[in-house]
């Protein structure tokens, strides 16, 4: 019968360091134009929770979901083309 201690440095993963990776770092840089607006939607939609939106809030908020919808584009289309690369 083997000892499990014996597998233990072969079962743990690394140690984590805490922070991230340089490709993970990249993957936030490429992505940010989408985090920040689904930021804005997220705001523009908070500033009307309590209250009847207005014309002006309701077209913030559909001019913030165009944003994200673009933003979400470009970002699905530079995946596709360094797929195909």
């Amino acid at each position: 019968m083997k000892s499990i201690a014996a597998l233990h440095a072969a079962v743990t993963a690394a140690a984590f360091d805490g922070e991230p990776s340089d490709a993970e770092l990249d993957a936030i840089d490429r992505e940010m134009p989408a985090i920040l607006a689904d930021v804005d939607l997220l705001d523009a939609q908070i500033m009307t929770i309590d209250r009847i939106p207005t014309e002006l809030d309701e077209r913030r908020i559909r001019r913030a979901r165009r944003r994200v919808l673009a933003a979400r584009r470009a970002l699905a289309n530079t995946a596709a083309a360094g797929e195909v690369a």
